[in-house]
């Protein structure tokens, strides 16, 4: 029995790169044998099993081979008979199908270490055409190494177009998308992962609504970039310098996707996007299945954005409805905090304002701080009950929050 560390680990070593996890294929052994040494196994399809001890996987060399449409459609044959060189050849990208000894040397049959330095993901065989997760993947890893002057090879994007084309990513599941989709959305440059899914048409049929956005115009007085598309991906870029949570990215992505809807006769103007997003994103979350955080936050964002862009404009009562809207009225709730975030990654994407100051954030938090200053228990005491209560509290809140800004009103005016 012979083991060799693979994949990630050895790819990521030989960029300097930080190393995540270890996974390790075992040549000449047998899934008895396996369990024999108390390793435990993992799943039902794949002869993969977990150390005893440091818990990393272990899987036994394999080999596939395509029997029906889709991404679950393989037989695995794993045998003692299985080289090393046949496991590596069914991986994805030549980067990942290095394989490294005991004695640490490496083991790279096509051409690894060669892409590396080229900077290139380039697929290892035809049988990449096999599984649509594929285009995923290198999508993924185009948003994790794009910094490094990562390029998707000109060979590998023609066979991803034609796996589009022939409907290969439409047998794609929800729950394998959105999987992907937030790994991306953590990597350094998650824009390239839309990116390098709309060059290979991929991204119409996994995210129709997105894709819409690229050649919409809008005014070149607000948007110096014109094209809602690219504005779309800067935001995106924008997010990714403010925050490093998924769901603040995910929610700047989705933020304008109501003005692929805008009716051509009003363009370059998108009046009532807003709401025509919001209603268009309650289609994506079914689609997608996505976590009520995503959903709750992005559906805020994509209602609201133009409400924080005008805070200086807003009228207390609005300014306080708002902040009722966002959940911003619970003390100790992080809600605003991610939405401002969004919504200034929103202001700053677009060309030769990337570093703007985003004041309306301020504003924003001292309304919220007013308001939340406003104690109930007077009115309480005054016997108010009900909806009575709620109608004095809002009428407070408008007040004093009405006071708090009108200093920062006046600083913007000037």
């Amino acid at each position: 029995m012979n083991t060799y560390l693979v994949g990630g680990a050895v790819r990521d070593q030989l960029l300097n790169y930080p190393v995540k996890e270890h996974d390790w294929v075992v040549v000449g052994s047998t899934a008895e044998h396996m369990l024999a040494q108390g390793f435990q196994p993992v799943g039902k399809d794949f002869p993969v099993f977990l150390h005893p001890q440091t818990h990393e996987e272990y899987a036994l060399a394999r080999t596939e081979r395509k029997t029906a449409p889709g991404y679950k459609g393989f037989s695995i044959h794993a045998d003692p008979s299985v080289s090393l060189e046949q496991d590596l050849l069914r991986r994805d990208l030549t980067i990942n199908a290095i394989a490294k000894d005991d004695c640490g040397q490496l083991i790279d049959p096509y051409g690894g270490r060669k892409d590396l330095d080229a900077r290139v993901l380039r697929h290892v065989s035809e049988a990449f055409a096999e599984d649509p997760v594929r285009i995923l993947r290198v999508a993924r890893f185009a948003a994790r190494y794009a910094h490094l002057g990562f390029k998707v090879a000109d060979t590998t994007m023609a066979l991803m177009t034609e796996m589009t084309a022939r409907g290969e990513v439409d047998a794609l599941v929800a729950e394998r998308v959105w999987a992907e989709l937030v790994k991306a959305l953590s990597e350094r440059t998650p824009q390239q992962f839309f990116l390098v899914l709309r060059e290979c048409n991929a991204l119409e049929r996994l995210f129709p609504e997105l894709d819409a956005l690229f050649g919409v115009p809008q005014p070149a007085r607000y948007h110096p970039e014109i094209d809602t598309g690219v504005h779309t991906m800067m935001s995106l870029e924008q997010a990714a310098r403010l925050s490093d949570r998924p769901v603040v990215r995910f929610a700047a992505l989705m933020h304008d996707i109501g003005k692929g809807l805008t009716p051509a006769h009003i363009l370059p103007g998108h009046h009532g996007h807003e709401e025509a997003g919001a209603k268009l994103f309650e289609t994506v979350a079914r689609r997608l299945r996505m976590p009520d955080q995503y959903k709750r936050l992005t559906t805020q964002v994509i209602r609201y954005h133009t409400h924080c862009h005008r805070a200086f404009e807003l009228k207390a009562s609005t300014l306080v409805d708002t902040l009722q809207a966002l959940d911003a009225l619970r003390k100790n709730n992080e809600s605003l905090e991610l939405f401002l975030l969004a919504c200034m990654a929103d202001a700053r994407g677009r060309t030769g304002l990337e570093d703007r100051e985003y004041h309306q954030a301020d504003a924003l938090r001292t309304a919220q701080q007013a308001a939340l200053s406003v104690d109930v228990t007077p009115f309480v005491e005054q016997g108010l009950t009900g909806k009575a209560v709620g109608d004095a509290l809002r009428r407070k809140r408008i007040e004093v929050v009405k006071a708090a800004i009108r200093p920062l009103q006046a600083a913007h005016a000037a």
